[in-house]
């Protein structure tokens, strides 16, 4: 994974002082197991080259994964391509020009236009090349493409569908950086970091000044805070002619507990069983619901539950926690202990498992355990036409994702006793024709 900027014209020299980095040498650093390294290979008066490059820890991609025991972990693209990781690698090599703040003598370089040229690659994106070209073209960038020719000893496909990305325009090394650290990860399949407030900061300060007249800008906001993220655009008149926006940020996650907080509320369970409880963060909270006796947090990964422990004990301590019981086990396996609950969560769990063996899961939670309740959510297929990913899950682990009509069938489907009366409910914000980005249905037990 690499970035070369190549700039042609007078001055070009002073791109080094912006950059930090003496020409006469090879940058390189080791930023947390990964090897950053930045080289000149051209530094004449009216032309200049620099690559920056990154050697990723293959091993450390994935160490921390829930699912790193699985090989097809180690077969993937995060240690090859241009990405949010990448952007994440060479940020602090490139901290001084992302900025703006050289040496001072040197500060009068820092918003002077020089003839650039940004290569990267090789991008692995779902994104078609003419979606590619709507990103960099109306922001002053004549856009070319490339795709490496590749000869397979085998029948394969005749093409690779990685490409290299080259942009040409007059630009300040300050924003047309920041255009890429926006960029690239919107054209990245998947964001590999936790988004937080921090994360909508750095989109609006890099973004300012071009991002706010772009016509892709909803979409980019939405690529940038995909998935942890619902937003909303809210005008505010800071004159007649001119209007100040901003990002009003809620997450869909937070939403989604809250509604299922506000249902176990409703009920007053004694007992709660938190299926597929992960890192405990549904769990912790449904420790302090009304009236609530136990909760098992039921996970088979390991490390998600161990974090899942160290979460509960940061909160053990105060009024009125229930510490949830951590249990190691699977919806594949019958557990006795399970059996007879009030209220059961399946909270985004059920569309990471094939659907051939959902109706054995489902048979075995409503007629074997027979729960007062059970909540499931997942979510919205259709709304991710509003993500602009109609023909991708949101996540890679996804077996599918269904319709408001599919989701709807299936737990009819699912209800055929009859002894359970349905509710469905949205959760996030709602779209007139594609509804809420997430769907949830509460089984009732209906009284004897």
């Amino acid at each position: 994974m690499q970035l070369t900027i190549k700039a042609t014209g007078d001055n070009v020299k002073a791109i080094s002082y912006l950059l930090s980095k003496n020409p006469n040498n090879l940058y390189e650093r080791n930023h947390k197991g990964h090897l950053v390294r930045l080289f000149y290979s051209k530094f004449e008066e009216t032309e200049l080259e620099v690559t920056i490059f990154v050697t990723p820890d293959p091993i450390d991609l994935v160490k921390n994964n829930s699912n790193s025991y699985d090989i097809t972990h180690y077969i993937n693209d995060r240690e090859f391509a241009v990405s949010s990781l990448f952007c994440s690698f060479i940020r602090s090599a490139l901290g001084t020009a992302l900025n703006g703040q050289p040496k001072e003598e040197y500060s009068e370089w820092v918003n002077y236009r020089f003839s650039f040229q940004f290569e990267f690659g090789p991008v692995v994106s779902s994104l078609s090349d003419k979606q590619l070209k709507d990103l960099f073209e109306p922001i002053g960038y004549e856009v070319a493409i490339s795709r490496p020719d590749i000869e397979y000893s085998f029948e394969m496909k005749d093409k690779s569908s990685a490409r290299s990305i080259c942009l040409k325009g007059m630009k300040t090394l300050q924003n047309g950086l920041r255009q890429l650290f926006v960029l690239i990860p919107v054209i990245d399949n998947y964001k590999h970091y936790y988004i937080d407030d921090k994360e909508i900061e750095k989109l609006e300060r890099y973004g300012e000044g071009w991002l706010e007249d772009h016509p892709k800008r909803d979409y980019i906001y939405r690529q940038s805070l995909r998935f942890k993220e619902i937003f909303s655009i809210v005008e505010n008149k800071k004159t007649e002619e001119k209007k100040e926006e901003k990002i009003e940020k809620v997450r869909l996650n937070d939403l989604r507990y809250e509604k299922i907080i506000d249902f176990v509320n409703q009920m007053k369970p004694r007992s709660i069983v938190d299926f597929g409880s992960g890192e405990g963060k549904l769990s912790v909270r449904l420790g302090f619901a009304d009236g609530v006796k136990e909760i098992m947090a039921v996970e088979p990964s390991q490390s998600a539950t161990l974090k899942a422990i160290e979460r509960f004990d940061k909160v053990k301590n105060k009024e009125k926690f229930v510490v949830p019981e951590t249990i190691w086990g699977s919806l594949f396996y019958y557990d006795e202990r399970l059996k007879g609950k009030d209220v059961m969560i399946l909270c985004e769990v059920i569309e990471h498992i094939d659907e051939f063996r959902l109706p054995k899961v489902l048979d075995t939670i409503l007629h074997d355990y027979q729960p007062n309740a059970l909540i499931i959510t997942t979510p919205n297929r259709e709304y991710n036409e509003i993500y602009d990913m109609e023909d991708h899950f949101r996540h890679n682990d996804h077996r599918f994702e269904w319709t408001r009509a599919e989701f709807r069938h299936w737990c009819e489907e699912r209800n055929h006793r009859k002894i359970y009366d349905l509710q469905f409910e949205g959760i996030g914000e709602e779209h007139d024709r594609h509804g809420f980005p997430t769907q949830m249905c509460v089984f009732v037990r209906k009284e004897d």
